[in-house]
């Protein structure tokens, strides 16, 4: 497994697999991000998070059935792994460790300013 750190918009892209676990594909992620994060994405940011993703074991991907509404193209679905929940969780826990660190009355001082 190449590397075990997660980038910050790995995380938000693996998240989101973990939310729409049956429409896990990159434009579905794409539109995610925009909606949820208010941030937009190029698609092709998305797909090169996801091999990334899959390099590294976080996520395993297959190719769906092809549809109609996408003229008969095919999407390749992505899942999460066990090593990926591990990852997101070690990241939540590095994060919440450093926000505990930040006591609420310097976080007031701070929008005080």
């Amino acid at each position: 497994m190449k590397g075990t750190n997660l980038g910050e918009f790995e995380e938000l892209v693996l998240l989101i697999v973990v939310a729409i676990p049956d429409d896990a594909y990159s434009v579905a992620i794409a539109d995610e991000i925009k909606s949820k994060a208010n941030r937009g994405v190029a698609h092709s940011v998305v797909h090169t998070a996801l091999y990334r993703l899959e390099e590294k074991g976080f996520v395993k991907s297959e190719m769906g059935a092809a549809t109609a509404e996408r003229g008969g193209r095919r999407k390749r679905m992505y899942q999460i792994t066990a090593s990926g929940m591990r990852a997101l969780e070690l990241s939540k826990s590095n994060r919440d460790q450093f926000w505990k660190m930040i006591p609420q009355a310097r976080i007031a001082d701070i929008y005080e300013e």
